[in-house]
């Protein structure tokens, strides 16, 4: 409730206008219901989204006000609060994100055979 619905919405409803606005020249937390588009994301993605920010994951040019929780939670609570969020969602959507997650790691798997891992 405290580091997450404070910003994302008791009912993960995100913020209003979170696709058009900005807000300091950040953009606004999205929903991370089925309107979202947290479900698109690999849960290795988002895990370290939350983890360690979005300016590591994809550059510091992409500004927002998430902080970075490597310090603040334990992984396992990163864990948890990414599980609560899956659980809202409806079972097609969940089945989506279970194939979204088996495509991640069998691209990973690929990458990582090419490499020689």
């Amino acid at each position: 409730m405290d580091q997450c619905a404070s910003c994302h919405g008791v009912n993960l409803e995100g913020q209003a206008g979170w696709r058009d606005k900005m807000v300091d020249g950040m953009r606004l937390a999205p929903p991370h219901d089925k309107s979202g588009h947290t479900w698109h994301h690999p849960d290795a993605l988002l895990y370290k989204l939350t983890k360690y920010g979005f300016a590591a994951m994809i550059g510091s040019d992409y500004k927002v006000s998430m902080p970075i929780y490597d310090d603040m939670l334990k992984d396992e609570e990163i864990i948890a609060a990414l599980s609560y969020i899956k659980s809202t969602w409806p079972n097609d959507v969940r089945q989506i994100h279970d194939k979204i997650n088996a495509d991640y790691k069998l691209n990973n798997a690929m990458e990582n055979s090419k490499r020689g891992s």
